[in-house]
């Protein structure tokens, strides 16, 4: 899976090895953002990065596992439940009488929600590019739940996130990976005959089929 490096540019602290060991220059550019166009994938920025602000993502993400209709219907109804677990204590919580009961109350609610949320993501609501997650963005900015609903942002997060549920139908096929047998960077693809490693800069002989 071919993957390039992204800058969380909060946890960046300028330290700038990114800009020394990066063999292309995707690093050195005006606004910190790395050049996507230039990365080839390496990960050495990231290994470099002291305060780990360079993460290696994926360029296209995998289609979103189905779900059996049991396992689906089983997830909502406990959905339902921690929902329902979490108003009840968010109304102690308003009742209290002590500050030592609020805080647990809140703390309850808090944590239903957090576990109703990843109940959600498990039925297939995961992966924002999943055609499930698409169909509820759509139906949510069609009737919106309430007037703070961000109508606008939601239809503009549609059109930059394709669906890609019809690669769950097509074979999967694994890229080749080759290994440098100086500097041990994978490279995953078809290797031409002048390719040159992008961390030690050997060619294409030093490589081997892993």
């Amino acid at each position: 899976m071919k993957k390039i490096a992204v800058r969380n540019l909060r946890l960046c602290t300028k330290d700038c090895l990114c800009l020394y060991v990066c063999p292309v220059g995707a690093t050195d550019t005006e606004d910190s953002v790395i050049d996507a166009a230039k990365c080839t994938g390496c990960g050495v920025c990231a290994q470099a990065c002291p305060s780990k602000a360079i993460s290696m993502v994926p360029l296209e993400y995998p289609p979103q596992q189905e779900k059996g209709a049991a396992v689906l219907a089983a997830n909502r109804t406990l959905a339902r439940s921690k929902a329902t677990q979490e108003q009840a204590a968010r109304q102690i919580a308003q009742a209290a009488g002590s500050e030592s009961l609020y805080r647990l109350a809140t703390a309850v609610a808090k944590s239903n929600r957090l576990m109703a949320e990843d109940i959600q993501r498990e039925s297939g609501y995961m992966l924002p590019q999943s055609g499930n997650a698409h169909a509820l963005l759509r139906a949510l900015a069609d009737d919106p739940p309430g007037p703070s609903f961000p109508k606008e942002a939601v239809h503009r997060l549609l059109q930059l996130i394709s669906t890609n549920d019809s690669l769950a139908s097509e074979p999967s096929q694994q890229p080749e990976r080759w290994r440098c047998r100086v500097c041990g960077h994978i490279h995953e693809g078809s290797l031409p005959t002048d390719f040159l490693c992008p961390v030690c800069k050997q060619p294409a002989s030093s490589f081997e089929l892993i």
